[in-house]
């Protein structure tokens, strides 16, 4: 029997217990993954809360979409992957478990050098980030500001940007500073006066804002500082968004994901990898927490604890 973490009402992270299972089977166009991490992120608590709509119940579910392991068997129809191929995979409905069957699409070779913990950590954060900055046309000649830089978004956007040339500043706590700047980024503290201390920075002023905090603050800086809203998006306050006639993607966006824009978090997946494993690219982990303490993970992430947080199985 496979273990996995499920729930059977919406409510607080006390509703989640660890159930022991059928062991998956691999159906047509599918492979059984051994998970060795699985990346917890805040829409796992929020599809818990019920903070975003889900179906009605009617059987336990399954927590969590982003993880890392190894091939345990390969269904009908599956080429390129092979059993013990080490992989990630993003999409699943229920990674906090030690095991998973899930379509060979939604899976990428992970390469060597990179941890299965950095690997489920990647798609979600890493998905967004880029799936924000291409649709905002981010590109070399840029100047871009980012709310919010030391969080698991804010920390991709930043190296994503810099990789493709941009100029990068970002928010950030004094304690932070220093992470954000080793990313390539200009740090900037938060809070009032950061207007002045942009235009200071870039007198030219900046040119695209991707706001991963929220805040009303922060909303209202981004219109003050830049006229095109077509170049401000947000990850957070979807809300908000149509309102203030800016963008919002993510978990900030009221509409599901399209296509296009599920397209885009697949492709950032082997991008982020390739460039972990080169050196490149840096993803901050945080705590590990067993399946028995899945609760304890996402009071962590609510509680928006520092680095990438995952559950080892």
């Amino acid at each position: 029997m496979a273990r996995a973490v499920q729930y059977s009402e919406l409510g607080g992270p006390e509703v989640l217990r660890v159930a022991e299972v059928p062991d998956p089977v691999a159906g047509p166009g599918q492979v059984t993954v051994r998970v060795e991490a699985a990346g917890v992120n805040p829409i796992d608590t929020k599809l818990r809360a019920g903070i975003r709509p889900s179906p009605p119940f009617t059987e336990p579910r399954g927590t969590g979409a982003d993880g890392a392991g190894h091939v345990t068997s390969v269904g009908e129809g599956v080429d390129g992957f092979r059993v013990g191929d080490p992989v990630v995979f993003r999409g699943a409905e229920g990674a906090y478990a030690t095991d998973i069957a899930i379509d060979a699409d939604k899976l990428t070779f992970r390469p060597a050098g990179v941890t299965a913990a950095q690997g489920a950590g990647i798609p979600i954060p890493w998905g967004t980030a880029y799936q924000a900055l291409r649709s905002l046309a981010v590109r070399a000649d840029d100047t871009l500001l980012i709310h919010g830089g030391s969080g698991s978004v804010g920390q991709a956007a930043i190296q994503f940007a810099a990789l493709w040339g941009a100029r990068v500043i970002a928010t950030t706590s004094a304690e932070r500073a220093d992470r954000v700047a080793g990313l390539g980024a200009e740090p900037l503290a938060y809070g009032p006066g950061l207007i002045d201390a942009v235009r200071s920075l870039a007198p030219d002023g900046v040119t695209v804002i991707l706001d991963c905090a929220g805040t009303d603050e922060a909303l209202a800086q981004s219109l003050e500082l830049l006229a095109d809203r077509t170049r401000i998006a947000t990850i957070v306050a979807g809300p908000k968004a149509g309102d203030l006639g800016i963008r919002a993607f993510g978990g900030g966006s009221p509409h599901p994901l399209t296509p296009q824009q599920n397209q885009l978090r697949a492709e950032a997946v082997p991008i982020a990898l390739a460039m972990l494993a080169a050196g490149r690219f840096s993803i901050e982990l945080g705590r590990s927490f067993r399946l028995d303490e899945a609760a304890d993970a996402h009071r962590a992430v609510e509680a928006g604890a520092p680095g990438k947080l995952v559950v080892v199985p």
